[in-house]
């Protein structure tokens, strides 16, 4: 691939999950998210609505900084459609001062001039 041709959902998305399993999400964020991504978590989290990449990147800090010790994690392979994919994503880990949870969470992402410009989480963190 060329510096100038832009990367499809596709190879977004296999991208994605490649740095996710790595543990580099982060880096994830840096790499594929447009600047003006909007973030979409359930109503009643911390962050139901989240706008602009800087914003975002706080927000994941934010969380890991919660997490004490991650005990194993887990990122599907995507599926995507157009300019859309989905993939799940499950965590055993505990978090500070909450013990030991199980996230388990579906995750859809928008594509569009290769860049991530939207994504939303669906997801449940029950004790273990």
């Amino acid at each position: 691939m060329t510096t100038t041709q832009t990367m499809t959902a596709t190879e977004v998305a296999n991208r994605l999950v490649e740095l996710c399993r790595q543990g580099k999400n982060m880096d994830a964020i840096k790499e594929l998210y447009a600047d003006n991504i909007e973030s979409i978590e359930p109503i009643g989290s911390r962050h139901p609505h989240t706008e602009g990449k800087a914003n975002v990147m706080t927000k994941q800090t934010e969380f890991f900084s919660m997490v004490e010790e991650v005990h194993s994690s887990e990122v599907s392979n995507p599926s995507v459609a157009a300019n859309y994919f989905t993939l799940t994503m499950k965590m055993d880990m505990t978090l500070k001062g909450r013990g030991r949870m199980a996230m388990d969470e579906v995750c859809v992402y928008k594509v569009l001039d290769g860049k991530i410009v939207h994504e939303q989480f669906i997801f449940d963190v029950m004790p273990m």
